[in-house]
């Protein structure tokens, strides 16, 4: 991507977060937001017209590969999801523009529903590329991918920004976890989910529940194309029905 949409985006960002910075309420985690705003604004000065001029000068780029350099995350699993089968249950969170968004907004199409960690973590990163990278195939099986993690609605916002990310990230930011606790993802002890998926059918069943046993472990993609490509054949096609799809008949509203 060329400079200028980042920039256009990064006064966006920074405009919105001068607009809604009052409206935090005093607490750790507006002294968090207000150090990641400070190193954004560090980043910022690096990159505006003329600091390339400076050997040291960051690029954008640099920005985006700050996960290379991040701390690795590891951890075994602490939770097993919800069973395939059940409804998923209904939420509404912010996207990284601040606008709400609902579950129940997506009604009959699929729903990949990916829950990680954290914005910037190495393997957070990978993951979410490679769906970027993928969304070509996500869309020929007419599926939505939602990102959900804990992080602020201005760290996705950034985070989105710089590695190129064009569909949803979500803030289960406050009261912080209740969706990833609500799927049954939450990490008590590090205070984020696990890294976690959810495919959901046009009906809102969830067809495939996934935590990785290890946090650094990508899930399988290939394994969310087969239960895409369940959920389009129609069953009179495959000659038996697919998974979930018993469940399914009796379960045909979001909660």
């Amino acid at each position: 991507m060329e400079g200028k949409p980042y920039t256009r985006r990064l006064l966006d960002l920074e405009e919105r977060f001068a607009a809604l910075a009052d409206r935090i309420p005093d607490g750790p985690e507006k002294e968090a937001i207000s150090i990641l705003h400070g190193m954004t604004q560090d980043l910022w000065r690096n990159l505006r017209p003329g600091a390339a001029e400076s050997t040291n000068a960051l690029t954008l780029q640099d920005v985006a590969d700050l996960y290379k350099t991040a701390p690795k995350m590891d951890g075994t699993a602490q939770n097993e999801p919800l069973p395939v089968g059940t409804i998923a249950p209904d939420f509404t969170l912010l996207d990284a523009n601040g606008q709400a968004v609902a579950l129940h907004d997506f009604r009959g199409r699929p729903v990949v529903l990916v829950f990680y960690p954290l914005d910037w973590s190495p393997t957070c990163s990978d993951q979410l590329s490679l769906y970027q990278a993928e969304s070509a195939e996500f869309t020929k099986y007419n599926a939505q991918l939602i990102g959900i993690s804990v992080d602020s609605l201005y760290s996705h916002g950034a985070w989105a920004a710089v590695r190129g990310i064009t569909f949803p990230l979500l803030a289960d930011f406050h009261p912080k976890g209740e969706v990833a606790r609500r799927y049954r993802v939450w990490r008590e002890s590090d205070g984020f989910s696990e890294r976690a998926l959810y495919v959901l059918d046009g009906e809102g069943v969830i067809r495939y529940a996934h935590v990785s046993p290890q946090l650094h472990q990508i899930p399988d993609i290939y394994e969310l194309y087969h239960v895409l490509g369940e959920i389009r054949q129609p069953a009179s096609t495959t000659g038996a029905a697919p998974a979930g799809e018993v469940a399914m008949a009796g379960a045909s509203r979001w909660r």
